[in-house]
């Protein structure tokens, strides 16, 4: 019989970020060999990574030189040069996720097409290439108030997306090509991560409820599991499962949904790579999302994702209106709580809305888990 050797990989991960560091921790677990390529040197993965490469992750060459030196490429982030990543494929490289399916999902349009394609549940759009042409289709009327717009790339963490509820708005529209979607009337935003190995074999981690900030458009908490009921949380995995096939990544697949006020779950979008959705897998769950993304793309068993508790993850966001060295504020009176799990990303320099860092909330009940999670919102404080 014999094995994959998993644990004798190295393992070069594109982008340094809070996901690449917590995704560099758990490879330390298995000693694995990891690189990360990152346009800063003191990136947050940099504390954690035997090696990190100062160069962009945008660049071809500097992703293909990166590549070449590792045995399994992977990403933390989507903006990434994938004509490079198709190269090294074609040389024999292992990239997960598929650079094709990478290209589909960097872009907003050919995502909402490929769904509608997969006959993959999902809001109706357009695709539009300006915002002269948005204001030329809202005066014919095929462009109604309220409407959601995304730009086609480059659109993360609330950045590249404006909601539109009236005239009165149209100073927000962003300038590029975008989608055009209209206003869902959402009861939740709900988001499963699938995890796909490298036979075909899906794992998905329980459904999470998302609670927005409505001003940055970023999740202020999640509590896990989603309270709905046990029929929408399957049919949720299902739909998890049906688009990480149908995209046939091996690795994760984050697919953030709208629960709307007729009950049906719709496809908001995807990311191929770990996700801000699962960072309380770390603690809640028996595998956490980072695991599974090594377990995934090196060809070992997928784990169990059986929670051990309910949870609560609290992003800590920059405050708006601060910018400069960060300070805490509050920061002892919530790791007070019972069950609290603080993770910093080791970011020196806070800004209006910055990811700083995330905090875990253990509890007996989702009840409980959110209460805290209200508390902590309400009293922790990222200043300069």
């Amino acid at each position: 019989m014999s094995e994959v050797a998993f644990y004798n990989k190295r393992v070069g991960i594109l982008g340094g970020g809070q996901l690449g560091k917590m995704l560099c921790i758990a490879a330390s677990d298995w000693h694995l060999d990891t690189s990360v390529l990152d346009p800063t040197p003191n990136c947050p993965a940099s504390l954690v990574s035997k090696k990190v490469v100062q160069g962009d992750f945008t660049d071809f060459d500097a992703v293909y030189n990166f590549g070449k030196t590792a045995d399994i490429i992977t990403i933390e982030i989507e903006n990434v040069n994938t004509e490079a990543l198709i190269k090294l494929k074609s040389e024999g490289k292992i990239v997960h996720p598929d650079p094709l399916a990478l290209q589909i999902i960097q872009d907003k349009g050919l995502q909402k097409e490929f769904y509608k394609k997969n006959n993959l549940p999902t809001s109706a759009f357009l695709i539009c290439d300006s915002a002269a042409q948005i204001k030329s289709q809202i005066q014919e009327g095929e462009i109604t108030f309220p409407f959601v717009q995304k730009l086609r790339k480059a659109g993360y963490d609330g950045k590249g997306v404006a909601v539109l509820n009236t005239s009165d708005d149209l100073h927000k529209l962003l300038e590029g090509p975008s989608i055009i979607e209209q206003k869902v009337s959402i009861k939740k935003e709900l988001a499963v991560i699938a995890a796909r190995d490298v036979k075909g074999n899906v794992n998905c981690f329980t459904p999470v409820e998302m609670v927005f900030d409505e001003t940055a458009n970023l999740v202020k908490y999640l509590l896990c599991p989603a309270q709905i009921s046990e029929s929408k949380s399957q049919e949720a995995i299902e739909l998890a499962t049906k688009t990480i096939n149908a995209f046939g990544i091996c690795g994760l697949l984050a697919v953030e949904m709208f629960l709307d006020d007729a009950n049906n779950i719709l496809i908001n979008e995807v990311a191929p790579r770990p996700h801000n959705s699962g960072h309380h897998t770390i603690e809640n769950a028996y595998t956490s999302q980072y695991e599974q993304l090594l377990r995934a793309i090196l060809g070992a068993p997928v784990g169990s994702t059986k929670i051990i508790s309910p949870a609560a993850m609290v992003n800590i966001l920059g405050a708006p209106g601060f910018s400069g060295p960060v300070i805490y504020q509050g920061l002892e009176k919530c790791m007070e709580q019972e069950g609290v799990k603080l993770h910093l990303y080791g970011k020196k320099e806070t800004k209006s809305y910055r990811k700083m860092g995330h905090i875990t909330i253990l509890d007996k009940t989702v009840e409980g888990a959110k209460k805290k999670a209200e508390y902590i919102d309400q009293h922790l404080k990222t200043i300069a």
